[in-house]
């Protein structure tokens, strides 16, 4: 490219074609201030004759008086009378002269050197001369761009000279300085592109010009727009401004030009989406009408981090709950959508509840008539809703209006209850989840479920389970789940009134698509409704469900179904399932077959041995005491044997024979699958080994399927024996001396009293002073029972007298 309208005329400069370099004419002496060495641009003589640079004599003069010195000449060393100092006029002319003369002389040289191929060094020099008449005048400035070098100077932005394109960066920062038509054509083509090219893949110095010369062009505000539509330019400048690894110099530039692009509506919104929201909210907060519904609108479609939704909730959550009370219906439908972005993490949902967001957002979901919300927003407050309940808040105290009524009262638990089916899918399942938030806390799920049973609701919500979308369907099973320990009786006549409910909570469970959300409440659900239920589990068994269910927890046992955080709780409710055939066994030949059918006891041994989920392991034996005290029962008695010779096997027993492969405990022919004996499917030591169990529940459940060896109907000196060969004895001993709870008390006291009609061990204990202890403290504070049963014990071990011994040896006389 050529260089428009080349001065001719170098005047006493001239330009030496074979070495590319310029002679211009030398500097004067009297041009120089004696002071600064520096040529003077406003020169003044003191009486003494002397001249100096304005500014330079009245520092000297400053500095003189401040430290007491006499004024003097700095030249002659006189003293000075006056400090009047009198403008050389003619001076400073000849001097504007000569810069004159030796401007148009680098300018020319400039055009020269960047319009042919020169050496870096010619280059490097022309873009000097460049700089330094750029920082005389804006009119000089002027002349740079007349002369057609900005595009010429923009071209060596490319250049492969690390050196020239750093200097030609500087040239355009002073060419772009105070002159927004030179900074229109400084942006013109490609060049802001290039510009942020080097924001991200220059070098040190390269960067901090590029940053510079950025800063220079968004001062010029229509450019703000055009800096910002380069992609990627926004996103860089942010990095920038908040790196912790660039130097300081490049960081401030960037933060200042971004501030100057927030003139542009839709720089802020760039902005907003890389995470710089302070402009966003700033506009939100303070901008015209339209900026502020524009700003909230934006929120809402923004994709925010949790930290960043906390920000936002501090920084304008209550201007957006105000725009919600009072705005028209387009202003509120914006500030909707923003909390509904905002409220979706729960510390910021708790910011939203104390800005007051609740009241407003009841009385949209409530409000009917001409002043109602259309059905679209219905569900986004109700998302809101369901994302604020779901933070944890303690909503009984917070007050939704005069009356004190809160998000758990009756009335306002009846009104969702309503809206919930009387709205569309997306709607219901916001409401669900809301009602599922609040029953998942101990504190306020009795409440909610009061105020279903009074509003008669339960079979409403049951439905939903057969609802197709699955959101839907989740919301209403997770509901359920929650308020079934509360209501396990209303929603088992519910469900018997409609089988297909039921069936279909089954085939939510029976889905083969990993382990799901979905499938673990469905199957706390099942599992909670009462055991003795014998219809409803025989439903359960007609269906085929327990075939499902119980591939499922072997499945899952052996590592074949995985499902993260889902599997523990999906597991826990299938054993609970399982279980419910064990409750049901008595006197009924059907549900007996069943669990011979499926081997529950090698089952529920098996997983008696899964250390770390309690619940399966209390289930599980609690489902083998059941099966156990069965066993009397379903033995095959065989005809009593021969006496013959009785051989101790045990070394503190001596026991009865026992007929080969006849049960010692039951005397007959047991099996584990055929009469659930806890003997033959070698359960007994699982179950002592879990006597040792942090969990109580886990011990009591043990010990109560360890104490159907000892019950009425079987030999009980045999159960003992059991006991003894699986070291079983001093386990139940330590419970009872532990005392961690009347209930494992109650139950251990019964076992103890039962070994210790073994004499032999009723001799070995009565010295053990912490079990005498121990019975005596049942004893003193037991309940009736359990008095009488400590007394029945402290005899056994000589600590209390045999009164019906004395009696009877009295009456005999």
């Amino acid at each position: 490219m050529q260089c428009r309208g080349v001065m001719a005329d170098v005047q006493d400069g001239h330009y030496d074609s074979s070495t590319d370099s310029l002679r211009v004419e030398p500097i004067y002496e009297s041009f120089l201030c004696p002071l600064t060495k520096q040529i003077m641009r406003d020169p003044v003589t003191l009486e003494s004759g002397a001249t100096f640079e304005r500014e330079a004599i009245l520092k000297w003069f400053k500095e003189s008086d401040s430290s007491g010195r006499s004024l003097v000449c700095p030249i002659t060393r006189k003293e000075l009378s006056s400090t009047e100092l009198n403008p050389s006029i003619a001076l400073r002319n000849t001097i504007d002269e000569w810069m004159h003369r030796n401007e148009a002389a680098k300018l020319d040289v400039a055009c020269k050197s960047l319009t042919s191929e020169n050496s870096e060094h010619d280059t490097l020099q022309a873009l000097e001369y460049v700089v330094e008449i750029c920082q005389r005048s804006r009119s000089s400035r002027h002349v740079v761009r007349k002369l057609g070098l900005i595009s010429l100077i923009s071209e060596l932005l490319k250049n492969s000279s690390t050196k020239v394109r750093q200097k030609a960066l500087e040239s355009l920062c002073f060419v772009a300085k105070d002159d927004n038509d030179n900074k229109d054509e400084i942006a013109a083509g490609d060049n802001i592109r290039t510009i942020v090219k080097f924001l991200s893949h220059g070098h040190v110095q390269e960067k901090e010009q590029a940053a510079s010369l950025l800063y220079e062009l968004s001062q010029y505000k229509p450019l703000s727009e055009k800096i910002g539509s380069v992609p990627g330019a926004i996103l860089i400048l942010v990095g920038l401004s908040s790196s912790k690894i660039e130097n300081l110099f490049t960081v401030d530039r960037a933060d200042k030009t971004l501030v100057n692009l927030e003139s542009c509506e839709k720089n802020v919104r760039q902005m907003a989406e890389n995470g710089r929201l302070q402009p966003l909210l700033r506009l939100l907060l303070e901008g015209s009408a339209d900026t502020q519904l524009s700003m909230a609108a934006y929120v809402g479609e923004l994709v925010l981090t949790n930290d960043v939704k906390v920000f936002v909730a501090q920084t304008a959550g209550s201007a957006l709950v105000n725009i919600m009370k009072s705005g028209n219906r387009e202003a509120r439908e914006a500030a909707l959508k923003a909390l509904n972005q905002i409220s979706s993490y729960d510390v910021s949902a708790k910011i939203l509840i104390e800005a007051g967001i609740l009241p407003p957002l009841i009385a949209d979901l409530f409000t009917v008539g001409s002043n109602q919300l259309p059905m679209k927003l219905k569900e986004v407050s109700a998302t809101i809703l369901a994302n604020v309940v779901a933070s944890g808040a303690n909503f009984q105290s917070i007050p939704l209006d005069h009356n004190r009524q809160t998000l758990v009262s009756e009335e306002i638990v009846h009104n969702l209850l309503h809206l919930i089916s009387n709205t569309g899918p997306a709607t219901e399942c916001k409401l669900l989840q809301v009602l599922v938030g609040l029953t998942s806390s101990s504190t306020t799920v009795q409440g909610i479920v009061d105020a279903i049973k009074s509003s008669g609701a339960t079979v409403s919500l049951i439905q939903f389970v057969e609802a197709p979308q699955r959101e839907v369907r989740m919301a209403s099973i997770k509901l359920l789940n929650n308020i079934s320990p509360c209501m396990g009786q209303e929603l088992a006549e519910a469900f018997r009134g409609n089988f297909s409910q039921l069936s279909s909570l089954i085939r939510v469970i029976a889905d083969n698509n990993g382990i799901s959300e979905e499938q673990a409440p469905a199957a706390g659900l099942v599992a909670d409704l009462p055991l003795q239920d014998s219809v409803l589990t025989r439903r359960l068994v007609e269906d085929g469900a327990f075939t499902t269910i119980i591939s499922k927890v072997i499945m899952i046992r052996q590592g074949e179904s995985r499902g993260g955080r889902f599997v523990n709780p999906f597991l826990e409710g299938l054993v609970r399932i399982v279980s419910r055939i064990t409750f049901i066994l008595e006197d009924d030949p059907d549900i007996i077959a069943v669990a011979r059918e499926y081997n529950l006891t090698a089952l529920f041994s098996d997983l008696l041995q899964m250390n770390g989920l309690d619940t399966v392991q209390i289930v599980s034996a609690t489902a083998l005491g059941n099966l156990s005290g069965q066993s009397k029962h379903l033995t095959k008695i065989l005809p009593p044997p021969n006496a013959g010779l009785c051989f101790s096997i045990f070394p503190c027993l001596s026991q009865k024979s026992v007929e080969t492969g006849v049960c010692r405990v039951h005397h007959g022919i047991c099996s584990s699958r055929e009469s659930f004996c806890l003997l033959e499917g070698k359960v007994v030591e699982k179950l002592v080994a879990c006597l040792d169990h942090n969990n109580e529940k886990v011990v009591e459940a043990s010990l109560t399927a360890l104490s159907t060896l000892l019950d009425d109907g079987v030999d009980i000196d045999q159960g003992v024996m059991v006991l003894c060969d699986a070291e079983g004895v001093k386990p139940i001993l330590d419970v009872l001396c532990e005392n961690r709870t009347e209930a494992l008390r109650q139950r251990a006291v019964w076992a103890v009293e039962r070994i210790l009609r073994t004499d032999e061990i009723a001799y070995e204990i009565s010295g053990n002073q912490n079990v005498s202890t121990a019975l005596v403290e049942a004893f003193r504070h037991g309940d009736f029972r359990t008095r009488q049963i400590a007394e029945r014990a402290l005899k056994h071990v000589d600590k209390l007298p045999n009164f019906s011994g004395i009696f009877s040896k009295i009456g005999a006389q």
